[in-house]
Parts: structure tokens; C-alpha cells; sequence
């Protein structure tokens, strides 16, 4: 029997250091990796980049009809309201740049006209944080697909991740140099 247990918990060891293994190890970007590498506008558009945390927008519906295509509609406190949400590591794809240090990605396949904007904050170690047009204590407001949405005071930690090894591996360029002789 305790031969049966040490090797379940071997198996149980051995497969969560392969799926942990072969995870992509995220880090934040921040406005120093991207002074650093240089990039211009077509290298961000070969960068996956993933959400920090979840993300959760939302915008109360008022009276009359309504055209809801993909988000979900909750009744709350009476008040319908439709909820767009990201998950932890949704990837999303650099659009374009509204200036400078802006980034507008989309986390969505329909179009480019679903994006967030996202920006250095100075108080978080210069990291790519989700921008609002006005913050208050509770809530943010940002536009999406054309539309303004509410977004808890929580977003304003929401990061853009990206996969550092892969960026270095995709930048890397190796040669070997065979020498030079003497002419005679």
C-alpha cells in the first residue's frame, strides 16, 4: 500500500512539473523593455501580448430596445446591464498607436474596432496598465467598439504580460565566424 502511494504522488509530481514546464512564464511590459528593444509599430504587431487579471466591462442598458451581440445581459438591483469579460491570460494583439506610449490592443477576432487602450503607469514600475478616460474612487470609464463602459477600480492594475524568453528567442540572430588568412 505505501508503495502504491510514493508512486501516485511521483505521477501526480512528475505531471505537474511538465504542465508547469511548458507554460509560458509571463512577465509585465513596461516602458523600459520597450525604450530598450527599440520596437516600431510592425515588431509590436509580432508580439502576443495576455491580460494580468481579469477584466470585467460594463454598461447599463436603459429603457427601450437594445442590441446585445457578444456580451451577456445581468439584471441588477432592477437595472439591466451587459457585461463584456476577459479572462486572466486573454492574448491580444497590438493594433496601432493613438500616441505616443498608447497602445490600442484587441483581445477579440472581430475586427479592429474592439480594442483597449493601454499605457506606462508611473506609480507601477512604468508597466503597460489598462487607461480610462476619467477614474473616480469606484469606477473607470473606457470606450469599446465605439461605446463608453464602466470598469471597476481594480482594472486600473490590469497589465499587459508578455512572453519574455520567446521575444529573446525570436531576437536572437548567431553566426560563427571561420576566420581570415594571410594573402600572400
Amino acid at each position: 500500500m505505501k508503495y502504491r502511494n510514493g508512486f501516485f504522488l511521483c505521477l501526480c509530481f512528475g505531471f505537474l512539473l511538465l504542465t508547469t514546464a511548458c507554460s509560458p512564464r509571463l512577465s509585465p511590459f513596461t516602458q523600459n523593455l520597450y525604450e530598450d528593444q527599440g520596437w516600431t509599430n510592425s515588431d509590436l504587431e509580432r508580439i502576443q501580448f495576455y491580460l494580468s487579471n481579469d477584466l470585467v466591462l460594463y454598461r447599463e442598458l436603459r429603457g427601450g430596445s437594445s442590441e446585445i451581440r457578444q456580451g451577456e445581459i445581468k439584471v441588477v438591483n432592477g437595472q439591466k446591464r451587459e457585461v463584456v469579460a476577459f479572462r486572466r491570460g486573454t492574448p491580444g494583439v497590438f493594433i496601432f498607436s493613438p500616441k505616443e506610449n498608447r497602445f490600442a490592443v484587441s483581445f477579440e477576432e472581430s475586427g479592429n474596432d474592439k480594442y483597449l487602450i493601454f499605457g506606462p503607469s508611473p506609480r507601477l514600475d512604468d508597466r503597460y496598465v489598462l487607461l480610462a478616460s476619467d477614474w473616480n474612487r469606484n469606477r473607470g470609464q473606457v470606450t469599446y467598439g465605439g461605446r463608453k463602459w464602466t470598469v471597476d477600480n481594480d482594472a486600473a492594475y490590469t497589465t499587459l504580460m508578455v512572453n519574455l524568453k520567446r521575444l529573446r528567442q525570436v531576437e536572437t540572430q548567431s553566426r560563427t565566424v571561420r576566420g581570415r588568412k594571410v594573402n600572400r
